[in-house]
């Protein structure tokens, strides 16, 4: 590749990586092996801890810094847990992460843990989907805020599109450090995501479909055949996560008709090896340890899934994506320091 690299955005130098590109921290898909691919290739990886106890945090983010040297971060999700309970996963994950690490909150969390990560040295990313959580996300010490946009699969946190959320954004904190999530699968979704003034992007759907994502190699599949109308916004999923929307791809139980009863249709694989029992409606997806219906279950996938071809290893994706991005960067940008300036600059 010729010409020189962009210079890094806000987003790389804050959190260490060398592609503005953070791997979003998915439940049940996004495991230690995974998390360490992308970390590995430059990107940010980022270890999916959902509801799992504080024991086996530890012991998963030993295995994911036994197998990388570069940063990489975990994700909590408030919203699902108490605040104890929450608690209690950072505090375990806090007490075994590489100072090269950093923690990621899906939607607003209680005041209290960014500034106990923040004590820990770790940099705090939290996602949002509404200008108003963003700028509370800043009031709390976000280091980094994630503006998802209702093109991204899974549980969506707004309803509007990712780039007007983050002019919105932009327009009130010119200084932030800002990501979008939802509309990133290739190197020129990001390139554009950032001449629009983000500092880098967050991506889903295309890691769920990688080599070393947990997903069910069904869920892999259908991700790869799938385009953007195979995707659609519901609330169906709500065992186990009610009241969110989320983007799914469509199956029997997201078309009309009557809801069924809530029957267990599948058996997953929990901590201790038991086999646990999915009612159909769960928001629990499709791993690589679930056993049953697999077609029925919830497959979260943005509209980014018709440039998503193949299951591909994540370095080569990440690679792929730097690649694109910088020449995209070299076709687009009129001046070397283009996006360095209000938008970019320390």
């Amino acid at each position: 590749m010729t010409g020189p690299a962009p210079r890094p955005t806000r987003l790389e130098r804050r959190l260490g990586v060398t592609v503005p590109l953070l791997q979003a921290g998915m439940g049940g898909v996004a495991g230690p092996e995974l998390c360490a691919a992308v970390s590995r290739a430059g990107a940010g990886g980022v270890l999916g801890l959902y509801k799992e106890p504080p024991e086996r945090i530890r012991r998963l983010i030993a295995d994911t810094a036994a197998r990388t040297d570069r940063p990489f971060g975990i994700n909590l999700v408030p919203e699902v847990l108490s605040p104890d309970r929450c608690r209690a996963q950072l505090d375990a994950a806090v007490g075994v992460l590489p100072e090269r690490a950093f923690v990621t909150f899906y939607g607003l969390p209680a005041p209290d843990l960014p500034a106990a990560a923040g004590r820990a040295g770790l940099p705090v990313v939290v996602q949002v989907g509404t200008a108003y959580a963003a700028g509370r996300a800043l009031e709390q010490g976000a280091d980094v805020v994630v503006l998802q946009g209702v093109e991204a699969g899974g549980h969506l946190l707004g309803t509007l599109p990712a780039l007007p959320l983050l002019r919105a954004v932009r327009r009130d904190h010119p200084g932030a450090v800002l990501a979008v999530a939802g509309g990133i699968a290739t190197g020129a979704d990001l390139a554009r995501a950032v001449a629009e003034g983000a500092d880098g992007a967050m991506a889903g759907s295309v890691f769920a479909a990688a080599r070393e994502s947990e997903a069910h190699p069904v869920f892999k599949r259908r991700i790869v055949a799938a385009g953007a109308a195979d995707t659609v916004v519901t609330t169906v999923f709500d065992i186990g996560w009610p009241n969110r929307p989320h983007r799914v791809l469509r199956n029997a139980l997201t078309g009309p008709g009557p809801r069924l009863s809530a029957r267990f249709i599948a058996t997953a694989a929990g901590p201790d090896g038991r086999r646990l029992p999915v009612p159909r409606y769960s928001a629990a997806v499709p791993s690589v340890r679930t056993e049953g219906r697999i077609e029925d279950m919830a497959m979260y996938c943005g509209d980014t899934c018709e440039r998503i071809t193949a299951v591909e290893p994540a370095e080569v994706l990440v690679e792929r994506i730097r690649t694109e991005y910088r020449r995209a960067q070299r076709r687009t940008r009129p001046e070397p320091d283009r996006h360095e300036g209000e938008c970019h600059g320390e």
